[in-house]
């Protein structure tokens, strides 16, 4: 498993990270048995970065990192949790310090850890990124002994720029592959002229990129590509990169003829 540097962080982490939305809730049924298999599987592959939120499956993805680290010890991966989504409604008044100190110290309990290696913005409302109360707070928390690093998961370039301007921001999580390539244009560059990593999400397109997806094919009601397939529940962009899944499915098959070999 290749390595590099997580930004200003120094961690040494794989290239590829694990993605515990999954093994957390709202892909279908995930039993705990397959969930911990998953994330084992990847950790024996190499895989030392794990990213994870606390509204995966209301803690329940956290949990079980915890459990499944715990059970094998040695040294543990780097964790990534976000916070925010939490919040009902999702308000940019709730981005508060005791908001964000409550849900860190429920990350720090799910992930039974006293510090968390980094810890993310949820894909706040825009208007958190030009609120510096807010990340002074963060900077509290690090000066707290409660997180190591911080950063943010946006689902805008402009609001990826944004948080640039924040000198402790480590990390920028966004929406990246070959449907969504924008970002390279501008935010790669800055991001890594200051050192601040990139976590990419969302990397297959919610499956659609792995070839295995048809017209036909059918998801679970508790699965996210059923119930936010054009953002009825959040976010659209989370859900095949907010790419209609008809329009995907076409452009997916465009792409076939480009690729060889046991490659999807």
């Amino acid at each position: 498993m290749k390595l590099r540097t997580l930004g200003r962080t120094g961690q040494r982490v794989s290239e590829i990270g694990f993605g515990a939305w999954a093994i957390g809730g709202t892909w279908g049924e995930v039993s705990m048995e397959d969930a911990k298999a998953a994330l084992n599987a990847a950790l024996d592959a190499g895989i030392t970065f794990i990213d994870t939120a606390d509204v995966y499956g209301d803690g329940r993805s956290e949990k079980i990192i915890a459990e499944v680290l715990n059970q094998r010890g040695g040294e543990r991966p780097f964790v990534a949790t976000k916070l925010g989504r939490r919040l009902s409604p999702h308000v940019a008044e709730g981005y508060n310090a005791e908001n964000l100190n409550a849900f860190i110290d429920r990350s720090r309990e799910n992930l039974q850890t006293d510090t968390l290696d980094l810890v993310q913005l949820h894909c706040p409302p825009t208007e958190v990124y030009y609120n510096p109360d807010v990340f002074a707070v963060m900077d509290e928390m690090v000066a707290a002994g409660k997180i190591r690093h911080y950063g943010v998961s946006v689902e805008k370039v402009e609001e990826g720029l944004k948080a640039l301007e924040f000198p402790n921001v480590s990390s920028i999580q966004l929406i990246y592959n070959i449907f969504r390539q924008r970002p390279a244009e501008l935010l790669l560059r800055e991001a890594k002229r200051r050192d601040v990593a990139i976590i990419a999400r969302v990397p297959l397109a919610s499956g659609l990129l792995t070839g295995k997806m048809r017209a036909d094919s059918v998801f679970a009601a508790d699965d996210h590509r059923t119930f936010n397939r054009n953002g009825e529940a959040f976010d659209k962009g989370e859900t095949f990169s907010g790419v209609p899944y008809e329009v995907a499915l076409e452009a997916v098959e465009e792409m076939r003829r480009f690729v060889t070999g046991d490659t999807t």
